[in-house]
């Protein structure tokens, strides 16, 4: 993943507008392909990062702690059927927002929670440049932001740890 300043770098004689006409051009010939503003992947590389639409929210929203959660990791620890086709659902400290990318859209949806709280209710997972929520905590999020619970398989609730509130 390459931001635009970090090119801009590369080439610290070039001007702004000389600048988006070289990315112009790096993305027209196939070069560069343009993955979000101001965010560029080599498209030739030869190792494919499975986790690039993290890469790029964690890229999208910096100075922001996000997580995955609602939807996305409700699907991933099977609380619902549904699986989030060309969609990845986050919770963020920075702004929310729909970000449309090569790799799909990127919801963000803003928590006032703080940081503590969120490293205490989330977990690394190894490779991945995003924190995830527990599935106690996506549940959680889910119900807070008052998206559609119907859709929740309570069964998939049932191996959780007693006394730990959704």
């Amino acid at each position: 993943m390459l931001a635009r300043r970090d090119i801009e770098k590369l080439f610290p004689e070039e001007g702004a507008k000389a600048m988006d006409q070289s990315l112009k051009r790096m993305v027209g010939c196939g070069l560069l392909q343009r993955v979000a503003r101001g965010l560029y992947v080599n498209p030739a590389a030869s190792s494919k990062n499975r986790w690039i639409a993290e890469e790029i929210a964690r890229a999208l929203r910096p100075g922001s702690l996000s997580y995955v959660s609602l939807e996305s990791m409700l699907s991933e620890y099977g609380v619902i059927s549904q699986i989030p086709v060309n969609r990845m659902t986050l919770m963020t400290t920075g702004t929310s927002g729909l970000v449309e990318t090569p790799c799909g859209l990127i919801e963000f949806t803003h928590t006032k929670r703080g940081a503590a709280d969120i490293v205490k209710h989330t977990q690394a997972a190894k490779g991945r440049p995003l924190r995830i929520a527990t599935k106690p905590t996506a549940v959680r999020d889910l119900l807070r932001v008052g998206r559609n619970a119907n859709m929740m398989d309570l069964r998939g609730l049932e191996d959780e740890p007693q006394g730990e509130e959704p």
